[in-house]
């Protein structure tokens, strides 16, 4: 755990350039927070400066996250309070507070690591792949059942639970096959 909000900043200020709930509107209310509550954190030239929307949003939060740690320990404790009453869940999801929560829950009871069970981890393109064999088989084994019997009655009876309009072609072809 970091000793002072300045290297909490420090050490969140990555994540909080990358978060992408972080928009150009919630940094520009962070600034408006600090600007007009605490005026000795941010003037009005600096506010000015950081909601620049010439800039983009990632620069500009980051500038303004070096400007707080810059300005001392008063400054970043009230940039947390503002993250946390503008923004709570990107607040309770900083990296910092997360090893804070893991700490205090650690003390109060042990913790047990669960095994995480993953049905299929190969991917989208193995999915893909055996549905794509599925289907192959599934032709083969109609179009081969056709050939033999003279027509595929499993086609008219799968016609039984589907809409007006498969049931009419899936039963014209049953009787399309039978009559030859």
């Amino acid at each position: 755990m970091a000793a002072s909000f300045r290297e909490q900043l420090m050490l969140d200020s990555h994540f909080l350039r990358t978060d992408r709930r972080l928009d150009t509107e919630l940094v520009d209310k962070l600034i408006l927070q600090l600007n007009r509550i605490y005026p000795q954190i941010l003037t009005d030239k600096e506010a000015t400066k950081f909601r620049n929307l010439d800039v983009p949003t990632c620069v500009r939060l980051g500038e303004l996250l070096l400007h707080l740690q810059e300005k001392g320990e008063e400054a970043c404790r009230e940039f947390y309070r503002a993250l946390h009453l503008h923004v709570e869940e990107v607040y309770f999801s900083l990296p910092t507070r997360l090893r804070l929560r893991d700490t205090s829950d650690a003390l109060a009871r042990p913790t047990k690591y669960k095994q995480r069970y993953v049905l299929n981890d190969r991917g989208p393109r193995f999915f893909l792949g055996c549905f794509s064999a599925a289907v192959a088989l599934a032709f083969l084994y109609y179009y081969g059942e056709s050939r033999l019997t003279g027509g595929s009655r499993t086609l008219g009876l799968a016609a039984l639970g589907l809409k007006r309009k498969a049931e009419e072609v899936l039963i014209w072809y049953t009787e399309e096959n039978l009559l030859h």
